[in-house]
């Protein structure tokens, strides 16, 4: 039997034809399609999943990194709208928080439908991005993907790759970076749900998060009696009543890029998520003992893989400087929050304190601009990237991966798509930025 089949001759039937494609439906595929077809264009949003959302929908993260800066809302614009939107409904959040509010799953998944659907973007569930087809002088003409179909073909003026690993711009040609300097990337997670929880026992026991020294966490981890649970990483939130989400516990020496990879974190991340439900009941019973585990997440939890190298890439002494650019498209004041390699229990158990060190925090009001051109890969000259796989070096990626950046990064890609398909030569390093900047101020984006 061969190891390889020639399916060069295979005809794949076009099945539409669209100013902008977006490829992956997270929050920055969402904010990139709606405000896509907002601006006028026809829009097409493509997601391997039946969920919008991502991270926060099928990946059940418990809640959002702050959307403020301790003074004011950063992530303006569509970002706050979904923030806002996600918030209504559940009774035990303030109407004003930004701290690290709770998320409920099922509602932001019907936030992202509207957001999506009444911008008048098309989406398409279930749909695997899996070719490209790319010209030596880096003009994307076609993609190709794979459903209950079969392998289609789309064609767009200009894409936009949302997809969190890159993987349009890696497969087209684009340069790119991945993990550190030996190729090592941060562990991934699978998040979980326990319900039946005793919610008043939760509120008013230990706090379960490693910052607090008391954590049953340590004693967990000590006992040697939950072997999956090999460090201190304890995030949680009540998601709804009687029921606490967890972003907890890491899987290292995964690659997202690779389904293998993947796979295998998956079969070992639900058995981490039930130890981490029967070693709770043990050591915080009042609050965990008739714990059930309800949910583990259809989507593995990856906090890096491939960074495009754009026009621009972004450093830790641009965070560092607070740096506001001339052609800053939004802003972001997350801390820098790499989740390192470490897998020994007893250097876990210190890892919290040197963590806190380690890391770069701003103070009330302070924040750092990220420029149009970390959107756009030197090689392509149709194809802008939004989300975690923008261009910047490995530190700065630790503070722009996660949710509220994502949005509004993503806002400001599907408008300067649209802009560069409404133009003759579709180049998105050609657009006008500065148009592109008094439009986003026009939607209420927070921008120097």
């Amino acid at each position: 039997m061969t190891n390889k089949y020639n399916i060069a001759k295979m005809e794949i039937p076009v099945a539409g034809s669209f100013d902008v494609i977006v490829i992956g439906g997270g929050p920055a595929g969402c904010t990139a399609a709606a405000s896509s077809a907002r601006e006028g264009a026809k829009t097409l949003l493509i997601e391997a999943t039946g969920t919008l959302g991502g991270m926060g929908t099928s990946g059940l993260i418990p809640a959002w990194c702050p959307f403020s800066d301790k003074q004011k809302i950063v992530y303006k614009g569509m970002g706050e709208k979904v923030f806002a939107a996600a918030k209504e409904g559940m009774a035990h959040v303030a109407k004003d928080a930004t701290e690290w509010v709770p998320i409920d799953a099922e509602r932001l998944k019907r936030v992202y439908d509207d957001l999506v659907k009444d911008s008048g973007a098309e989406v398409l569930f279930n749909t695997f991005f899996c070719g490209v087809e790319a010209s030596d002088d880096g003009v994307v003409s076609g993609i190709v993907v794979a459903n209950k179909s079969g392998l289609v073909a789309y064609k767009a003026k200009v894409y936009v790759d949302c997809s969190g690993d890159a993987d349009l711009a890696a497969w087209a040609g684009a340069d790119f970076e991945k993990g550190n300097d030996n190729g090592e990337m941060q562990p991934v997670t699978l998040c979980f749900i326990l319900s039946n929880v005793d919610e008043y026992a939760y509120r008013h026991g230990p706090n379960l998060h490693p910052g607090n020294k008391n954590s049953p966490i340590y004693n967990i981890v000590l006992s040697g009696k939950y072997p999956h649970i090999k460090d201190t990483h304890l995030c949680s939130n009540i998601v709804g009543p009687g029921t606490v989400g967890f972003n907890a516990g890491h899987l290292w020496d995964i690659d997202n890029t690779d389904p293998k990879s993947v796979s295998n974190a998956m079969i070992e991340g639900r058995k981490l998520a039930m130890e981490f439900r029967d070693a709770l009941a043990e050591h915080h019973p009042k609050a965990f003992a008739n714990a059930h585990l309800v949910a583990t997440a259809p989507l593995i939890g990856t906090r890096e893989t491939r960074r495009i190298i754009g026009d621009y890439v972004l450093t830790v002494e641009d965070y560092d400087a607070k740096r506001t650019f001339p052609d800053e498209v939004c802003r972001n004041s997350y801390f820098i929050d790499v989740h390192t390699a470490r897998r020994d229990i007893k250097e876990a158990l210190k890892s919290f304190e040197r963590f806190e060190k380690k890391c770069k925090r701003y103070g009330p009001g302070e924040s750092h601009g990220i420029p149009y051109r970390c959107f756009t890969p030197k090689k392509l000259k149709n194809v802008l990237v939004a989300g975690r796989a923008i261009s910047t070096d490995r530190l700065v990626q630790g503070s722009t991966r996660v949710m509220p950046v994502c949005l509004v990064m993503g806002e400001a890609a599907g408008m300067a798509a649209c802009m560069a398909a409404k133009s003759k030569t579709c180049d998105v390093h050609k657009i006008d930025v500065k148009l592109l900047r008094k439009r986003l101020k026009e939607e209420g984006a927070y921008i120097e």
